[in-house]
């Protein structure tokens, strides 16, 4: 019989391989640092090819959509 222990801080998995069952073993990891400082928020539910994201202060939300696109910036910008 052969045992695997698997230990983090807070758990111990233990399996047997004696058992026939499939055993799944999940636990939430580190989600990475969040998007923005000050949890504005993106919303790009309206993006489009070649969006440029920008920031509304009247939503008070960053956005990517068909209002600003590489297409739309002319003044100074190349793409």
């Amino acid at each position: 019989m052969t045992s695997v222990n698997i230990t983090t801080n807070k758990n111990t998995v233990t399996i047997d391989e004696d058992n026939s069952s499939i055993i799944t073993v999940a636990t939430a990891g580190a989600q990475g640092p969040a998007w923005s400082t000050t949890a504005t928020t993106l919303n790009d539910s309206g993006k489009v090819n070649k969006s440029v994201v920008y920031y509304d202060s009247v939503a008070g939300e960053y956005k990517a959509d068909a209002l600003q696109t590489t297409l739309t910036l002319v003044d100074g910008g190349n793409f």
